[in-house]
């Protein structure tokens, strides 16, 4: 068994999963930090995994509660004794309006907005510091901290824990796929944190890419270099990590799924899983999206966009389109080539293909990605982080409904994923070496009523053969 499934099939402790819920709770309360953990989704799983293993409900609604009370604590003290500081650090500094929302806040509310705020997600981090800062008495802030977290802790504990309660019991879900499961949480999350907070610390504006900077400059062997690739503005850092990041990954996982004579053990789970859910419609929808990925697919899909570039002459990013299909096309048939895994079913329509890495996965990766990334890059700082979050949401079907029709492993879908995101990371760089003009508006409308219609007519007439 190799240790990647070794690792999945441990499981937590009453004990650990108890101060793993306070500790959630805790971050989750405390000053700023708050603000960029997705804390509900963590506490909830969290609390989903003590309710599977029955762990006494009264326990885990008081860590969550100390957890609460101690963040909210810390927060107040941070306010209180560092007024004059707090907001010259990090990440303040850079997000004023932060505090300005805030301290708006704590003037409508006062002594409510410490009880309130608990549970209004923008402000919840903030309030207790504000309170700090404005030297709200010890007392009054101990009591709004204590029943608000009273309230709060089975409010946010509650269903979770019925989740994890119920739902092998009630759902009847087949046995042993929690970790597949958790395999498939704990993935997504790490994209949604990747492209979200991580994105913004290595962005022009970020805590790392200030560091970074800081560093260049002042050796030697790294400023010309930096010098030299800020000339088109911005330095790529966050291109580059993700590169860097999923190149590694992307060569680990395929050492670790090679070496292994057959599927892994998240693959049988997650076979057992989508069996399971594999109800008439939702195969349906898997075979449609299977039609829309395959290469007939995608290239009905961008025609629209490659023949608008044509027409406003911007080759440059119409080049670098096709470089990225062309490159992870050549990537996927050189995988299934060499690696020449078998699928867990062959369709008559897949005979002599192979399973890993998942080209069907792997290019919507790329397709979705540089569109979400050359979206972004027109629009203001604060709303990139919302194109990400809708190419992960558009992505996850694709890479699904492999499972449901029975055609891929999961870890096929994982391979397929990092892969993607290695081409998507080298076309950015490439084309963030030096200054390109800004894109004109686009019709998008027009072009997305144009994908669409060409989709519905290469579905409808030219299935797959």
């Amino acid at each position: 068994m190799p240790i990647a499934d070794t690792l999945l099939s441990l499981s937590l402790s009453p004990t650990l999963l108890l101060l793993l819920v306070l500790g959630i709770a805790m971050v989750e309360s405390l000053a700023l930090v708050g603000l960029l953990v997705p804390g509900v989704v963590l506490i909830t799983a969290a609390a989903s995994m003590a309710g599977h293993q029955m762990v006494a409900l009264p326990w885990l609604i008081g860590a969550a509660f100390a957890g609460a009370v101690l963040g909210d604590g810390l927060s107040y003290f941070l306010g209180y004794r560092h007024r004059d500081t707090v907001v010259t650090r990090w990440p303040l500094s850079l997000h004023p309006e932060w505090l300005g929302r805030g301290a708006r806040f704590f003037e409508r509310y006062g002594i409510y907005s410490v009880f309130i705020g608990r549970f209004v997600g923008p402000v919840r981090p903030i309030i207790p510091l504000i309170a700090g800062m404005m030297h709200m008495p010890a007392r009054t802030f101990l009591l709004a901290n204590v029943i608000s977290a009273a309230l709060w802790a089975p409010a946010y504990v509650l269903p979770g824990y019925l989740l994890g309660h119920t739902w092998q019991q009630q759902l009847n879900l087949p046995a042993n796929v929690e970790m597949a499961v958790v395999m498939m949480a704990v993935s997504v999350v790490a994209l949604a944190v990747m492209f979200s907070w991580g994105r913004a610390q290595v962005g022009h504006k970020g805590r790392v890419y200030f560091a970074i900077a800081r560093i260049a400059r002042r050796i030697p062997a790294m400023r010309r270099p930096w010098l030299a690739m800020s000339r088109s503005g911005e330095v790529p850092l966050a291109s580059l990590f993700l590169c860097i990041i999923a190149l590694t990954a992307a060569s680990a996982w395929t050492l670790m799924v090679m070496q292994h004579p057959g599927p892994l053990l998240i693959d049988l789970q997650a076979q057992r899983l989508f069996s399971w859910l594999a109800t008439p419609w939702l195969t349906d929808a898997s075979l449609l999206l299977a039609e829309v990925g395959d290469k007939a697919g995608i290239i009905t899909l961008v025609a629209p966009w490659a023949l608008w570039l044509l027409l406003v002459k911007r080759i440059d990013l119409l080049a670098h389109g096709a470089l990225a299909l062309g490159g992870i096309g050549a990537l996927n048939t050189l995988g299934k080539a060499v690696f020449a895994r078998a699928r867990p079913d062959t369709p008559d329509y897949l005979v002599g293909s192979f399973s890993y890495p998942s080209a069907h996965t792997s290019t919507w990766v790329v397709v979705v990605g540089i569109t979400a990334a050359f979206v972004a890059s027109q629009l203001p700082r604060q709303r990139r982080m919302w194109v990400y979050w809708l190419a992960i949401a558009i992505t996850i079907p694709m890479a699904l409904s492999r499972l449901i029709i029975g055609v891929h492993w999961l870890s096929d879908l994982m391979g397929g994923v990092l892969l993607g995101l290695v081409v998507c990371a080298l076309v950015q760089l490439n084309w963030q070496r030096r200054y390109r003009p800004p894109l004109p508006s686009f019709p998008w409308l027009g072009l997305l009523l144009g994908s669409l219609l060409l989709i519905i007519l290469r579905v409808t007439f030219f299935p797959p053969v």
